[in-house]
Parts: structure tokens; sequence; C-alpha cells
């Protein structure tokens, strides 16, 4: 018998936070997250996703044992100004049977119903800063802090309920010794005499602070015209700052700006957690800070997390002076290994930064859609 229950309540959500630590328990590649991040992030007086969106968390039970978990999003944001009337369904783990991943997506199902959306969508979370997609290659491969990972079973359990492949995305990895600086050192000196550009790098969080601003501005005006993208509100902007940039390296993120201060181009890179995350298995105290703070100052990998170019200077190679600065940074921490975070397949632009490193494909993910 399969029974479908909302959490509410702190414990409740903690608890289908847990399932997936169970589901996953013995599988290498599963990345946990921290539990309390979770938790803030399902907290609608904390997260300010939820002053344009909706979300409902379903737990799902098989003859009173906990089977799986589903979060029903509206995004009324993404409704109103893009005229898409989509439901969308995220943080998704459930075990191989097929019932009880379609008892959990009815309740998707009738959250868009009843506020006539005309489509389901998933995996995807609140906005585009949050995690995306359904890996569908790649089920061998160490996942990333910035990602969900999930059996090769969910794919078939959507496909026989009915859902058709909307969008895709791709993430590659390439060792550092792939990068050549003859590949951009020249680029660079005519880039910046053409267009009167500096690169800026940062030493402190403070000084990164009092631009992070400008950085999100830029983020919105460069991705503004890709699929389903939602704005960063300013509300959203104090919250990422608030919890994110702590923790990334201040030489990792990489500004360029024109002759007038204008910021031109950024760039976010971090520092890789996976192994951290591993052993802090969910949980910051005791030890898991320890690891985690470790993995900051002296990991090896690194994650391409956002690279954002003003439209005027897309495609004129812009980003060879945010290389050129990694380049010299890398170098000097004695960076192994870049991934790239996902990428959707549509975006070229994107993808031809790369073709120099000879980067590898490893990982592909799918968001899923279906007509209600």
């Amino acid at each position: 018998m399969i029974t479908i229950k909302e959490a509410k309540t702190k414990k409740e959500l903690t608890e289908s936070i847990k399932f997936s630590f169970e589901l996953y328990k013995n599988n290498p590649y599963w990345i946990p997250p921290l539990i309390a991040d979770e938790l803030e992030g399902f907290d609608k007086t904390k997260n300010p996703a939820f002053e344009n969106a909706e979300a409902y968390f379903y737990v799902a039970y098989k003859n009173g044992k906990m089977a799986g978990r589903i979060t029903a999003i509206i995004n009324w944001s993404e409704v109103k100004n893009q005229g898409k009337n989509k439901v969308r369904f995220g943080w998704f783990d459930v075990i191989d049977d097929i019932e009880v991943t379609k008892a959990l997506l009815e309740k998707v199902y009738e959250l868009g119903q009843k506020n006539n959306m005309d489509h389901v969508e998933g995996p995807m979370g609140f906005s585009n800063l949050d995690k995306v997609g359904l890996l569908t290659k790649g089920f061998d491969e160490m996942g990333t802090m910035i990602t969900w990972y999930n059996f090769p079973y969910y794919v078939t359990h959507l496909e026989q309920l009915g859902f058709a492949v909307e969008k895709e995305f791709i993430e590659s990895t390439f060792p550092f010794s792939n990068v050549k600086p003859e590949f951009f050192m020249k680029a660079t000196r005519i880039i910046k005499e053409r267009f009167g550009l500096r690169s800026i790098s940062f030493t402190s969080t403070k000084e990164v602070m009092e631009r992070v601003d400008e950085m999100f501005d830029l983020f919105n005006t460069s991705y503004e015209k890709l699929a389903s993208f939602v704005a960063v509100s300013d509300t959203q902007k104090a919250y990422f700052k608030k919890k994110y940039i702590n923790l990334i390296n201040p030489e990792y993120i990489k500004f360029v700006v024109d002759k007038n201060e204008k910021l031109v181009a950024f760039s976010i890179v971090m520092p890789s957690l996976s192994q951290a995350l591993k052993k802090a298995n969910g949980k910051l105290f005791p030890f898991g800070f320890i690891h985690l703070l470790r993995a900051k100052k002296h990991s090896k990998d690194v994650l391409f997390y956002l690279i954002g170019v003003a439209p005027e200077y897309q495609n004129k190679g812009v980003t060879a002076l945010i290389f050129e600065e990694y380049y010299k940074t890398f170098t000097e921490k004695g960076i192994e290994t870049c991934i790239r975070t996902p990428e959707l397949l549509e975006n070229n632009a994107i993808h031809l930064l790369w073709k120099n490193f000879d980067p590898r494909l490893h990982c592909e993910r799918k968001t899923y859609r279906k007509e209600l």
C-alpha cells in the first residue's frame, strides 16, 4: 500500500532529506548535502525564493516505510513574466517502484491543475541557481555539491509515465595541464587594447562583497535569453551573498571591467567539496566543518560555477582575460582538475570557451516534460 504525506514540520522535512542518505548510502558517487543547508532552503521564512514561488514537500510511504520524496513548485515570476504555465518538481528521490513515482508525481499534477498550469517539468529547483536535471549519463562519475545524483531507473520511470525530454545539459572535465597559456596570452593583449578592458582579481571576501550586486545584475543580463531563466531578485542577492560568498576563495572570483569601471564579465570558480561532503555525511558538527575548511584551502579540483559576459561583449574573446588570471592562480595553487557544472546543450557560446582545453564529456542530464 502506497500513501503520500505532505512534510510540513522541521522533523518531517529532516526525515525526508535523510531518506536520500538511506537510498544512496552505499553509492560512492552520490554527494550528500548538508542537512541544515537543505532545511534552510525549504524554510519559507529564510529562503527568498518563496517571495515569488510556492512549494510543497511530499513523502511517499510503502507499507509504512518511507519510499520516496518530491517537491512540487510553481515559480510565479516565470509564469507571469514569461507566460510559461509550468509546475516544477525537484528534490526527487525514489525507490525502484514506478507506482511510488507515479503517486508522488500525482501531487505535482494536482498543484499544476489547481493553478491552471498546462505542463510539468523537472527535476529543477526554484530558480536557475538551484540544481537541475536528471542524470542520464555518468552514473559512475563523482557528483558535485551543485548537482543531483540519481539511479538509472529514474529515467525509465519518467519515460514509462509519459514524460519526454525538455532540456539537455552537459558536464565536462579537463586536467589543468591541458590549459596552454599560448591560447589566450596573445588574445588578451589585443582585446585589452581594442576594448579598453582590464581584469580584476580579489584577495579578500570584503573586496568581493563590495561588487557582488553588480555581478548578479550582469548575471541577469547575460543569461536572460536562455530557456526558463528567472532573474535573481534584490532579496535573493542578499541571501546568496550571505550563504555562499564566504564559501568561495576570493582569488577564485575574476572580473573584467571597461575603462569606466563597468563590469562586463565575471567568473566564479569553487573548490571541489565533494570528498569533504562525503566525509561530513550531512553534518557540519562535530567534524564536518573541518573537512570543508580543509577542502576550501587545499582541494586540487575546482568547479567552474558561473561565467557571465555582457551581451555586447559576447563572442569577442573577453573570457581570455579571465582565463589568463585563472592560469596564474591555478598554477600557484597546484590545481589538477577543472570541472564544468551543467550547461545547456543549446548554449554554444559557453561550450566554445573550452574547446582549446580538450574537455572530456563525463555527465549528461535532462529535464523532462509532460502535458497536464
